[in-house]
């Protein structure tokens, strides 16, 4: 089943050109089908990037997927242009009185700042209480997953002083192979990390409820699961594609700021060489898991969300 995208919106030719099943708002209304209602919170600078990316995993699965872009009511960046956000974006004030199976919500540019010092920050503890009563299951991303971590749990962030970035492509451990979200995972499988910060599993292990599902050694927590509620945190980043590290490299180094390498991307460590994608498919694993999880789990009725 496809993926159901707003009209017009710029990911649908890229999704289709990959054989991604898309369909506009206009024919879904004509169907009789209870599609899975999944928002994204997309926090990022670079919008079209990070909605393209999130869709195509998304919409890879049998069933039916009502996508739905969200941005916060108080803050826009200034990365995307208006016209695309007013014509594909809703602010949240507008959906916070509808209910979601699945609610995204992704990193941000601003991981080193301290979370109240973000100017959404008022706005977006709102939200995360919002997901409690009007949200089957919570998806957050990097620092959108340390910053729903810190809300709920008062885990803090420390900085990465070892590196001036913990950035490139990294085995984690499957910890937990028959929990929901990794079956069908390999034991050790590659994940794009590309962070300033980080949360520890000291931190985590204390408090009950929370399940380290996937890490590393050296680039830390990669996945961590609250069960009961239906919580789930991904501080690195399977949604990205085979170029993005190799651009926030250039990125970086044409602003001059100090930056490593990406470990483990470019063939030979030689950025000339064009990297290989090596967790395409499980992040199609884990990303249609999820999706599949919520269907078989969600109400049928989201009035009846507890």
């Amino acid at each position: 089943m496809p993926i159901r995208v707003p009209d017009g919106l710029p990911a649908t030719e890229t999704l289709r050109s990959e054989g991604v099943k898309v369909m506009r708002e206009s024919r879904a209304a004509k169907q009789d089908i209870r599609p899975l209602r999944i928002a994204i919170l997309n926090l990022m600078p670079l919008k079209i990037a990070t909605e393209t990316q999130l869709a195509r995993l998304l919409g890879a699965t049998p069933l039916q997927v009502d996508l739905t872009l969200v941005e916060t009511s108080t803050y826009r960046g200034t990365n995307t242009s208006n016209e695309h956000m007013d014509s594909f974006y809703r602010p949240w004030e507008a959906v916070k009185d509808e209910r979601f199976d699945g609610f995204m919500i992704t990193g941000a540019p601003v991981e080193t700042m301290d979370f109240k010092t973000v100017k959404y920050w008022d706005e977006l503890q709102e939200i995360f209480d919002w997901t409690t009563t009007n949200v089957f299951s919570m998806f957050s991303i990097c620092w959108g997953a340390q910053a729903a971590l810190y809300h709920f749990n008062g885990v803090e962030k420390h900085l990465i002083t070892e590196v001036a970035k913990r950035f490139g492509v990294f085995n984690h451990r499957n910890l937990a192979p028959t929990h929901p979200l990794m079956h069908g995972i390999a034991d050790v499988f590659e994940i794009p990390v590309s962070r300033h910060t980080e949360n520890r599993r000291a931190d985590i292990e204390p408090i009950e409820g929370l399940t380290v599902l996937a890490e590393n050694d050296v680039a830390g927590l990669g996945l961590v699961a609250d069960d009961a509620n239906r919580r789930f945190y991904m501080f690195n980043h399977l949604e990205y594609d085979s170029n993005t590290l190799r651009e926030e490299y250039d990125r970086d180094v044409k602003a001059g700021q100090t930056i490593v390498l990406p470990q483990n991307y470019f063939p030979n460590d030689d950025p000339s060489q064009t990297p290989y994608n090596k967790w395409r498919s499980h992040a199609h694993m884990m990303y249609g898991n999820w999706v599949n999880w919520v269907y078989q789990t969600t109400p049928f009725d989201l009035a009846d969300l507890s």
